[in-house]
């Protein structure tokens, strides 16, 4: 495996033809984020590299999730009577949490600037924003919790997977129209988050116990613009998109089986895991809801880059990935009656497994395009300058 070719020829060879195509429409980010972007990439040195301005917001996101795991691991600590997240933490997070955003939104102006774009620039931006749509959601989480006066650990499983829809959505559009059409809500959604840590902080937790209006409760209203976002903005943008590409006969897959062959895996992906839920023996969801949703994240993270690698290539995306196949293992397992601690160890041993195959499946990715586009992925040498 140390050596396995995840790209094929084919792939590679779309690659080589690959024209970046994009539309952004978002008020939000046309006349504010992007003039203040276009400011703030001039303080960057010119020597460094896009993709590492990309990982370092991937990693400020990913250490938000750590630190949020230290101070609320079990999604208790706003409830009434347990020992709150300290306000400092709040504003720690708010402050990279918009760090986070605000790299990902110059990475891509570097590269211009830098004369440095590159397909493989683009996959890595994107496969590490699909990993990221788990760390961020769970991180928001802790807001609220779980509890009487917060949401349930399932209630929470539904809204990630909302959110996991609504990202793979974008990608299944540019995999049928030839564009990526950014959507309104990640914008909206990251200014919005990083506002209500730092507001958290200031008027603590215990102020999002009060309704937000009659007997509307602000985690109601938490839930209520996840799905309404999803359901009146991003679900009909995406839909009216492919409906002017099948009107202007630019569909790059005639067929309705092949449009939809995206969805397949990520669909399974959500029946397997919310089975497991249903027929657990031991509620393995509110006893180890933190790795539950980092385990179907890290599954969805893989499923949405292997589709990306083809939307980028012109290649057809695979009907199933392979993880799955563990995963349908443990649900047969867990609906034949398997002891309760061997269902936490079983979670434990797939999440492992799940991660560490992502990482394998990234860094070899990277590793190929590295080398077929002779560039470093976090330098901006050339190899032939050595």
């Amino acid at each position: 495996m140390a050596g396995y070719e995840y790209v094929s020829p084919e792939q590679l060879a779309g690659f080589d033809k690959y024209k970046y195509s994009a539309v952004d429409t978002n008020p939000l980010s046309l006349y504010i984020m992007h003039p203040f972007w276009n400011t703030l990439v001039k303080a960057f040195p010119t020597w460094l590299a896009p993709n590492l301005i990309t990982f370092s917001g991937f990693l400020l996101v990913v250490f938000n999730f750590l630190l949020m795991t230290y101070f609320d691991p079990d999604f208790y600590a706003s409830a009434p009577g347990h020992k709150h997240v300290p306000d400092w933490v709040w504003i720690v997070v708010g402050i990279l949490n918009f760090m986070a955003y605000t790299l990902d939104g110059v990475d891509g102006k570097q590269a211009r600037r830098t004369n440095s774009s590159t397909p493989l620039g683009e996959l890595f931006d994107h496969g590490l924003d699909s990993w990221s749509c788990v760390y961020f959601v769970v991180t928001v989480y802790s807001i609220f919790g779980r509890g009487p006066t917060g949401v349930s650990v399932f209630v929470l499983y539904l809204l990630l997977w909302v959110v996991l829809f609504s990202f793979i959505l974008s990608h299944w559009e540019k995999y049928n129209t030839g564009i990526l059409f950014l959507p309104w809500g990640y914008d909206v959604s990251q200014v919005t988050i990083s506002f209500v840590y730092i507001v958290t902080a200031i008027v603590g937790v215990e102020a999002w116990y009060e309704p937000f209006l009659f007997n509307f409760l602000y985690r109601d209203l938490f839930t209520t613009m996840i799905i309404g976002c999803a359901i009146f903005v991003t679900l009909p943008m995406s839909l009216l998109n492919f409906f002017r590409s099948y009107k202007n006969n630019t569909l790059k897959h005639n067929s309705v089986y092949e449009a939809m062959v995206p969805f397949f895996s990520p669909c399974l992906l959500f029946i397997l895991s919310t089975a497991w839920i249903l027929w657990s023996p031991s509620d393995i969801l509110e006893l180890h809801p933190r790795v539950f949703y980092f385990m179907v994240g890290t599954a969805f993270a893989n499923i949405t880059c292997q589709l990306i690698v083809c939307q980028m290539s012109s290649t057809r995306c695979p009907t199933l990935n392979w993880l799955l196949v563990p995963l349908f293992l443990v649900v047969i397992a867990v609906n034949l009656g398997v002891a309760s601690y061997l269902e936490s160890l079983l979670l434990y041993l797939l999440t492992t497994g799940f991660t560490l195959a992502h990482i394998h499946y990234g860094v070899r990715v990277v590793k190929q395009l590295s080398s077929h586009f002779q560039i470093y992925p976090f330098s901006l040498k050339k190899p032939n300058s050595d």
